[in-house]
């Protein structure tokens, strides 16, 4: 473990050669610098480099578009620092020991990555919603036990969401707002549901919820309605039945289902591979919702049987319809008085003839 003033001098060199090159304008170091707003840009990297606190940077921290903390034994980040890194699109900080995350993070606009893993958090800022920009955002390997729940709402142009190995029961429904979605893993956590309408998520590609265990029982019937889905991984879970409407998924090239107590699809089916398996739940899902047949209605025995002389039946071809029309208009009156009385014996409604006539 070195020393504190060893760490500075170690930073501070890194700093100084950077800062020299940029003043000469090294060929050399081109490819490791960006150019934005007519502004020079650097990359600075201080990973692996055991600090338990971050120095006082002697470069200007706009002119910063991606650091590199990873691989350090930081507790925290200065809320001071993260603020001034306004042109900053990557930052990794995975492997220290962070508990949290700077409120100021929010003022990150243009961060595109976001690497936390292998940390102690609990929990995201809800300010990261303000970076509006991010694409990516790993925090896998850490103690999270919920997302902020309007992230989706916010991040609408995040692309990978990887929150495994932590602590999550849910995933706020927000989440399923963020249409520019690609890849979400969510396996190893303590999920005990899916949020429902996930179909919102139209360009998702991959999805895993594996591991999760005696928690996860139950897929959404939406899980099926993913109509970009090429990947889905749901093994060793406690799920016993697939959503019929996993049939409609053409899109689907591998399913990982193993560590289950999978009744439905049976296992012969599941030996077929998986065109069988879309194939089954299609079959199952169609059969599922086929109309009951109509009872045919008393009205149409009547008029068969012409009870009900005055009415007219009208239906298609096929006899699927059955409806009546009246013919005249009658008051109630009328129909109860003692003239029309007789057409409602007994005798007459299930006559088969023409028991009375006016």
């Amino acid at each position: 473990m070195m020393c504190e003033e060893q760490q500075q001098q170690q930073v501070m060199m890194r700093m100084v050669e950077l800062d020299n090159n940029n003043k000469k304008g090294d060929e050399r170091s081109s490819g490791r610098r960006f150019i934005e707003d007519e502004e020079r840009l650097n990359i600075v990297d201080l990973s692996g480099m055991s600090l338990d606190s971050l120095p006082k940077p002697s470069l200007n921290l706009t002119t910063i578009c991606k650091l590199n903390l990873s691989n350090n034994n930081l507790q925290s980040i200065p809320e001071s620092l993260t603020a001034r890194l306004l042109n900053v699109v990557a930052l990794d900080v995975h492997s220290n020991q962070l508990k949290f995350l700077p409120n100021s993070i929010g003022c990150l606009s243009k961060l595109k990555t976001l690497n936390v893993s292998g940390n102690l958090l609990q929990s995201l800022p809800k300010t990261i919603e303000n970076c509006r920009s991010l694409e990516e955002l790993n925090a896998n390997f850490n103690k999270l036990t919920k997302l902020p729940e309007t992230i989706g709402f916010e991040l609408i142009n995040l692309k990978k969401l990887a929150v495994n190995s932590n602590k999550l029961i849910f995933l706020p429904r927000s989440i399923t707002h963020l249409t520019s979605l690609r890849v979400l893993d969510a396996r190893l956590n303590c999920l005990r549901a899916l949020p429902e309408d996930l179909e919102n998520l139209i360009n998702l590609q991959i999805l895993n919820v594996s591991q999760n265990f005696q928690y996860l029982q139950n897929l959404p019937y939406s899980i099926g309605l993913l109509i970009s889905l090429l990947e889905l991984d749901v093994s060793y879970n406690k799920i016993t039945a697939l959503p019929d409407s996993m049939g409609c998924m053409k899109k689907l090239q591998k399913l990982s289902v193993e560590g289950n107590p999978l009744v439905s699809p049976p296992a012969e089916v599941f030996e077929q591979g998986l065109h069988a398996v879309k194939g089954y739940l299609s079959e199952k899902m169609n059969g599922g919702h086929k109309s009951p047949p109509k009872k045919k209605s008393w009205v149409g025995k009547l008029v068969k049987y012409g009870t009900f002389s005055g009415y007219t039946l009208r239906g298609t071809s096929n006899g699927e319809r059955e409806g009546f029309f009246i013919s005249e208009y009658r008051s109630i009156d009328g129909l109860a008085s003692p003239r029309h009385i007789g057409m409602f014996s007994p005798r007459r409604l299930f006559s088969p003839g023409r028991y009375f006539t006016r």
